[in-house]
Formats: C-alpha cells, structure tokens, sequence
C-alpha cells in the first residue's frame, strides 16, 4: 500500500509542478524513451506530424525527454545515455556515448512526462489510460495526449499555429 501511495503522491507532485512551470517554449526537440505497448512509436508519429516538436532519435540532440516512468530507473537510463566517457586525450567521440537500452523501462500505467535533460524537472506531465493495447488504442491515445500537450504549449489564450 505504501508503494501505491507513493507513486500517487509522485504523479499529483509532477502533474502540479507541470502547472506552474509547463512554460515549454525552451523545447525544441525530444527524445521518447521505449513505453509499454509501443507507445512512444505512435506518439513520435502524433508528435511529428503536429509540427510541436522535432522528434529526434538521438537523445544527445534533446532538449527534453519523454518517458512514462520516472524515479530511480529513469535517473539510471539518463546517466547511462548522457555518460561520458573520456579518452587518454580529453576529447569525445560519438562511440564515446552509452546508447538507450530500447527495453521498456516498467510497464506504464498511464502516467506521461516530459523532462527537461539538463535539469531534469518535469516540464509536462499527463495521466491518460487505454482500454486496451491494441494499435487503434495506442494510436487514440497518443493522439489525446499529442492534443493536450499543444494546449499546454500554446497556452489556454491563443490557439495552435
């Protein structure tokens, strides 16, 4: 029971932290760390098509990170993702970067973030469920969740380019 509070009081934490700062307008591009169901590929399509943000495939290239899991794991994956690794010379090379393992971090369980890399605060965060885990499920879904993070960006008083 303490376990499902916990993670009740992180989601309420994120979700009002979202409200005071989803001043989104420093993101350009984002990376989507592997989800349950698949959904992070037909998010990346919603994302895409809508023009909000480049959907980049590089999370070095990132400005913030989409991932329906945060806390220890997730802190884990962004240290393993952004290591760096230093030659005997001092200077990196692209080979000197940890790639993402593309395995689902846990199973989602309908709650999304939007993290900034650098600072790692939760810039958006929404709760949003399937009925089940089948294509037009996960396709209705990330579109509900493509729309609500354009009405977050643009902001309740102008509407979407």
């Amino acid at each position: 029971m303490y376990d499902g509070v916990m993670k009740l009081l992180a989601v309420f934490l994120a979700a009002g932290a979202s409200l005071l700062a989803a001043d989104l307008s420093g993101v350009k591009s984002v990376y989507l760390m592997p989800m349950s169901g698949g959904l992070d590929q037909y998010l990346a399509i919603r994302l895409a098509n809508g023009g909000a943000f480049q959907v980049v495939t590089d999370p070095q290239k990132a400005d913030a990170i989409f991932t329906d899991r945060i806390g220890a794991n997730f802190e884990q994956s962004l240290q393993d993702m952004y290591a760096e690794k230093k030659k005997s010379d001092g200077k990196l090379s692209a080979d000197d970067f940890t790639k993402p393992n593309m395995q689902p971090l846990s199973r989602g369980k309908g709650s999304l973030f939007l993290v900034d890399r650098q600072s790692r605060v939760v810039l958006w965060s929404i709760y949003a469920t399937a009925r089940g885990t089948g294509p037009d499920e996960m396709n209705h879904l990330a579109m509900k969740i493509a729309d609500q993070l354009d009405k977050a960006r643009v902001g309740k008083d102008q509407k979407p380019k």
